[in-house]
C-alpha cells in the first residue's frame, strides 16, 4: 500500500505520469491558500490584539506551519507511492476507516469552502453593482455565482493542466493588488502609530497578552488551509521533488505576506481605528486612507480575482482527494470516473452538484449554510493532525529510514506538527468540533457502501468503536444543537 524509498532513493527524483511541474505546484499551493481572508487580516487580527501581541501570534503561527509544511515535503520525499495527500498519510498509518474520515472531511471542508468563494466574490462585487448584495446572497449573486461554478467546472473538465495554467495565471494577478498594499504601507508607515500601545496595556477590552495571543491564533488558524495542496495534487506532478520545494516555497511566500498585510497596517492606522474598520475587505479602507478611494477599487478587483482564484484551486483540491479514495476503494466508484482528459470528472460533478445546491440554500437562510461552513471548517484539520502523527510514526519505527540515518529532527518536525494540529483543533472551539461528528457520522454509510461494493471488509475491531462513538456523538450534537445548547454562530 505505501512506498519504502528513503529520502535518497531514485525513485525519489524519478519522473511521475503527470504534467504539473514546480511553478504550477506552487500555485497550487499560494493559490489555495490566499482567499478572502488576507483582504480582511487588518482588521480581524487588530480587534482583540495589539501590535506586540499579533507579533507574537505570527511567529507561534509561523513555527508551527512550518512545521506542518516540512511533514508534507518530509512525506513526500519518504513516501513517494502516496499520492493524495492527507487522505493518503491517514489511511496509511492508521487504516482504513481513518484514512476514509481524512478524505470525507477534507472533501466536505473544500466543497462547502467553495460556497463561501464564489458568496464572498458577489458580496465584493456589490460595491459596484448593489443588487449582488453585501452578503452576496440575492438571486441575482446566486444566479452570478452559479455561472462562475459551473464555467470552472468545464474549465477543469477540459484538462487538470490547463486548469493549473489557469490557475498560475490569477495567482499572479491576485499578488498584484496586495504587492501594491505592501508597497504603499510601507511607504505610509509610521512607527509612532505602530508603536502607540503597542501591548495592549491600555486598552481593557483587550485583555491579557495571553488572551490577545489567544485571539491572533483563532485568526490565524484558518488561513493558512490549503499547506497540504502540493501534496493533494503529487500524482499529477512531473517531478516528485518539486512537490516538497512547491509546499515550502508556497508557504514563505504567504506567511511574508500575511506578516505584511497585517503589521504594516498598524503603522498606518492605529489599533483601535483598524478594529472599528468593516471585517470585510478591511485592507481597502486602509489603502483607501493612504491614496484615497481609487484604492479601495484596486484592493476590492484584487479581492475578487483572489477568490476566484481560490475557488480555481480548491476545485482541483476537492475533486483530486476523492478520486483517489475511490480509486483505492475507500469511497464509492462514481468518485473516481475521469474522462478522457484525465479530469476527475465523477467526483468533480458530485462536488459542484452540492455546490450548486448549497448556493441554493443560502439564497433562503445564509445561517444554515454558515453553520455547515465553520464546521466544515473545523473538520479540515482533523486531516492536519494525521499527516503530522503519521511522520512521528515513521520516525519512531524507522520505516522508509535507512541504516544509521539520523531520525531526530524528523521526530522533533513529526512531534511539533502534531502538537500544534491538536492545538488548532482544540482553538476552534469544542462546540465545533463536537458537531463536526454530525458530517463524519454521516459518511459512515457511505464508507460502508464502498466497501461492500468491493466485497471488502468495512470495519476492524477498533473501528467499529471509533464508528459507534462518531455516531453518538453526532446525536448529541444535534440533540445540544436542537435545544440552543450549543451553537456555530
Amino acid at each position: 500500500m505505501s512506498g519504502t524509498a528513503t529520502a535518497s532513493s531514485p525513485e525519489v527524483d524519478a519522473k511521475a505520469s503527470g504534467t504539473l511541474g514546480l511553478l504550477p505546484l506552487t500555485a497550487l499551493v499560494v493559490g489555495s491558500m490566499i482567499g478572502g481572508g488576507v483582504f480582511s487580516l487588518p482588521q480581524n487580527m487588530a480587534r482583540g490584539a495589539s501590535a506586540g501581541a499579533i507579533t507574537i501570534g505570527w511567529i507561534i503561527t509561523g513555527i508551527g506551519m512550518l512545521a506542518l509544511a516540512f511533514v508534507y515535503r518530509n512525506l513526500s520525499m519518504r513516501k513517494p507511492a502516496l499520492d493524495a495527500g492527507p487522505y493518503s498519510y491517514a489511511r496509511a498509518g492508521f487504516g482504513n476507516f481513518v484514512g476514509f474520515n481524512s478524505a470525507w472531511g477534507y472533501w466536505l471542508s473544500a466543497w462547502l469552502g467553495n460556497v463561501s468563494y464564489v458568496v464572498l466574490i458577489f458580496g465584493a462585487l456589490s460595491y459596484f453593482y448593489a443588487p449582488f448584495g453585501e452578503e452576496g446572497n440575492t438571486w441575482q449573486a446566486i444566479v452570478g455565482a452559479s455561472i462562475c461554478v459551473w464555467l470552472v467546472h468545464a474549465l477543469v473538465l477540459v484538462g487538470v493542466r490547463q486548469a493549473a495554467i489557469v490557475n498560475v495565471i490569477t495567482t499572479a494577478a491576485k499578488l498584484g493588488p496586495i504587492f501594491l498594499f505592501v508597497v504603499l504601507a510601507l511607504v505610509a508607515f509610521n512607527m509612532p502609530t505602530f508603536q502607540m500601545d503597542f501591548w495592549g496595556t491600555e486598552a481593557l477590552s483587550l485583555g491579557s497578552i495571553t488572551a490577545q495571543v489567544q485571539s491572533t491564533m483563532l485568526v490565524t488558524l484558518w488561513v493558512f488551509i490549503g499547506i497540504e495542496g502540493a501534496s493533494v495534487g503529487s500524482a499529477r506532478a512531473a517531478k516528485r521533488s518539486d512537490i516538497g520545494k512547491a509546499t515550502i516555497l508556497g508557504f514563505v511566500s504567504v506567511l511574508l505576506l500575511y506578516l505584511l498585510v497585517s503589521l504594516l497596517s498598524l503603522g498606518v492606522m492605529s489599533q483601535p481605528e483598524l478594529a472599528e474598520l468593516p471585517a470585510a475587505a478591511s485592507m481597502a479602507h486602509v489603502l483607501e486612507s493612504i491614496v484615497g478611494p481609487w484604492g479601495s477599487v484596486v484592493v476590492r478587483i484584487g479581492l475578487v480575482i483572489s477568490v476566484a482564484g481560490a475557488f480555481l484551486s480548491w476545485t482541483l483540491l476537492a475533486a483530486e482527494i476523492p478520486l483517489r479514495a475511490a480509486q483505492e476503494g475507500m469511497m464509492p466508484d462514481v468518485f473516481g470516473v475521469e474522462n478522457q482528459n484525465g479530469s476527475p470528472s465523477g467526483s468533480l460533478w458530485i462536488t459542484n452538484i452540492c455546490v450548486q445546491i448549497t448556493l441554493f440554500v443560502t439564497l433562503y437562510s445564509n445561517s444554515t449554510y454558515l453553520a455547515l461552513f465553520y464546521i466544515a471548517s473545523t473538520a479540515i484539520l482533523v486531516p492536519y493532525v494525521f499527516s503530522g502523527a503519521y511522520a512521528l510514526k515513521l520516525a519512531l519505527s524507522g520505516e522508509s529510514y535507512g541504516p544509521g540515518e539520523g531520525r531526530g529532527k524528523d521526530m522533533a518536525i513529526g512531534a511539533l506538527a502534531t502538537v500544534y494540529g491538536a492545538w488548532l483543533v482544540y482553538a476552534a472551539g469544542p462546540a465545533y468540533l463536537l458537531m463536526c461528528a454530525i458530517l463524519y457520522a454521516v459518511g459512515i454509510p457511505v464508507y460502508f457502501w464502498a466497501r461492500k461494493a468491493h466485497d471488502a471488509r468495512v470495519f476492524s475491531g477498533i473501528e467499529i468503536l471509533i464508528a459507534i462513538g462518531l455516531t453518538l456523538a453526532a446525536i448529541l450534537a444535534a440533540w445540544m444543537m436542537w435545544t440552543g445548547a450549543i451553537s456555530p454562530l
